[in-house]
């Protein structure tokens, strides 16, 4: 079956979108809106990303000592991505957006990252940091920065990690200091002087657009003239390659941002990633050394702000993933239906001049195929489940819109993390099914893995998502979103159990959530935080399972419900893929958790000098 069908089932058959358009903000829409989305997005990404997701990874960005070189198509794919309209897709018609709904937002932007997720990152980077200022900026900020950026004409990066803090913002060393004694008095924002360095940023320098507009975290120095320690003297800026005045012209003016080289990755290869100085002084600005910066919201509230644009970019990573995943599952699958090799076991393979079997006919094939199925669509599950969260926390009723903001806290480090760790061994295992091929370039599934390697890494590393798990989000608000999550499954589960068909899968949920539910317990109970956390990977790995369970028992139980209007093969695949995650997946919780609740000390013994 097309991603489309899978994208049609989840949305209307399972999340029910269309209910949506009862409620004012999506008012003018409708399943032909929706659909009519889907269509032009799906064309485009055909069109003008899938054709050279393979020139962008051989073609990798190069710098000339001046500006920085890509391939014509990737000017051209990001400006027929801007012409849709989709960089403000979910944004107010006042500011030139469409008001859809972000889980369709999301549903449509599946197949840019699917055709090349790296010449689709630039928009997706884009789009957090106007976001971000729409909800943090002064009115000026949203006039003149987010507006120009929404419409395509500026794209945005987001700037955290420094060589020497990669993950620990707070140890970060690039200073602001204010810009004069008037500094206060700049319409753009209180005016700041920048300077440090900042790595792995991604989209930080091209051509593509006029401008690139740089959300920067820096620290500004207390009356000592020392940075503030921790992450509580961080503070956020906005930091324009070029200049600009409150029209939103160019001034003619470069600003004291200077591109100290590119990194040259594994894979991601279409996106240009970066290392930058600030204010080093290879483009003095006249008034004094420094990048101009414009402060937005508070002094030293600077992460609580950026965590806007790194949420919104943690679901955006796992749907890369989750893309990357599916596209190698497809490809894969393709393969597998056209390659003969192998005769059947048992008495009618038995005879050596009988023709060969596709591989597909092979039980151990159609395990990995299965595998990749059960990753990849219950992950886009999972993805498309936490945007349609985000529409009910900014649409819904205030009860609802407080419960889907608690779920949305819970469930991010997961729907960052699961998809960047199983779709990646979707596409170890779509390499397998090639075998030899697999590993060669004349075939797609070896850029899809190093394509889907980083997605572990940025964004908050999987270490990180499962401290933030365990450490923070489930025992946040005294355990109110862990509980909520709970509520939510055991709903499901119900309505399951009920069904003859899924009922098995039902009753193996409950008993997974129990064990989850008691290992939290148990690595709290009376622990000092370094035990509790030191096999917080682990729970983030069970935790990740038993929410995908949760996914495949609601996408089962709905399949089986509309078994009478789906095709016959749809249904079959849907059951048989939520049969091997609970068979061959979830048992793997027990290992995991039992680590956890025992609050196992070997990693945390250790010394450093056994290794």
């Amino acid at each position: 079956m097309s991603l489309r069908a899978t994208l049609d089932f989840l949305l209307y058959d399972w999340l029910d979108v269309v209910a949506l358009t009862r409620r004012k903000r999506f008012a003018d829409h409708g399943r032909e809106t929706f659909d009519s989305v889907l269509d032009t997005c799906e064309r485009i990404a055909r069109e003008k990303f899938a054709p050279f997701n393979r020139l962008a990874d051989l073609e990798e960005p190069h710098f000339d000592g001046q500006q920085v070189h890509l391939p014509r198509a990737t000017h051209e794919a990001a400006r027929a991505y801007v012409e849709s309209g989709m960089l403000a897709a979910a944004q107010d018609y006042e500011i030139g957006g469409m008001q859809l709904p972000c889980v369709v937002e999301m549903a449509a932007n599946s197949f840019f990252s699917m055709a090349s997720v790296s010449l689709g990152a630039y928009a997706m980077l884009t789009s957090g940091n106007a976001s971000l200022l729409m909800a943090h900026g002064t009115p000026m900020q949203k006039a003149v920065f987010a507006r120009n950026e929404f419409a395509g004409r500026w794209f945005g990066t987001m700037c955290l990690s420094e060589p020497q803090a990669g993950s620990s913002l707070s140890d970060i060393a690039t200073r602001a200091q204010p810009d004069g004694a008037d500094f206060q008095a700049d319409p753009l924002g209180p005016r700041y002087r920048l300077r440090g360095h900042k790595m792995w940023i991604s989209g930080g320098d091209h051509e593509i657009t006029e401008n690139i507009i740089h959300l920067v975290l820096a620290k500004i120095p207390g009356p000592d003239g020392k940075l503030i320690p921790g992450v509580k003297g961080i503070s956020l800026f906005i930091v324009p390659k070029r200049l600009v005045d409150t029209e939103g012209r160019l001034t003619g003016e470069r600003n004291d941002v200077a591109l100290a080289g590119l990194n040259h990755k594994c894979g991601y290869r279409g996106t240009t990633n970066t290392l930058l100085n600030f204010g080093e002084g290879r483009f003095p600005v006249r008034g004094g050394p420094g990048a101009i910066g414009y402060l937005v919201g508070e002094p030293g509230r600077g992460l609580a702000c950026m965590f806007h644009m790194m949420n919104e970019a943690r679901i955006g990573v796992g749907l890369g993933a989750t893309m990357l995943g599916y596209a190698g599952f497809l490809a894969s699958l393709d393969y597998a239906r056209q390659r003969p090799q192998g005769r059947p076991v048992g008495p009618a393979g038995k005879d050596p001049s009988s023709p060969p079997v596709p591989i597909i006919e092979h039980a151990d094939v159609k395990r990995m195929l299965l595998a990749q199925k059960a990753y990849c669509e219950g992950a886009l599950a999972l993805e498309l489940y936490c945007a349609r969260l985000v529409d009910e926390q900014y649409t819904g009723e205030d009860e609802a819109a407080q419960e889907a903001r608690l779920l949305l806290e819970v469930l991010t480090p997961i729907a960052k993390s699961w998809p960047s760790q199983w779709c990646l061994e979707a596409n170890s295992l779509a390499m397998q099914v090639l075998g030899g091929y697999g590993y060669t370039r004349d075939f797609p599934v070896e850029q899809y893995w190093r394509d889907n390697r980083l997605n572990m890494i940025h964004e908050g590393t999987h270490g990180i998502q499962a401290l933030d798990l365990l450490g923070r989000k489930v025992l946040m608000e005294d355990g109110r979103g862990l509980q909520l999550l709970a509520q939510r499954i055991e709903a499901s589960i119900a309505l399951a159990a009920a069904q003859p068909a899924v009922a098995p899968l039902a009753s193996s949920l409950a008993r997974a959530l129990q064990e989850l539910v008691e290992a939290t317990r148990k690595a709290w109970a009376g622990a000092q935080p370094d035990e509790a956390l030191a096999n917080a990977t682990p729970y983030l790995q069970a935790f990740g399972h038993v929410v995908l369970a949760w996914m495949w028992l609601e996408l089962a139980h709905r399949a089986w419900a509309c078994r009478d209007r789906l095709p016959p093969e749809f249904v079959e695949g849907k059951l048989a893929a939520a049969r091997y995650f609970f068979r061959y997946e979830l048992p793997c919780i027990d290992a995991w958790l039992s680590v956890v609740a025992h609050r196992d000390r070997t990693c945390l013994d250790l010394s450093p000098q056994a290794l």
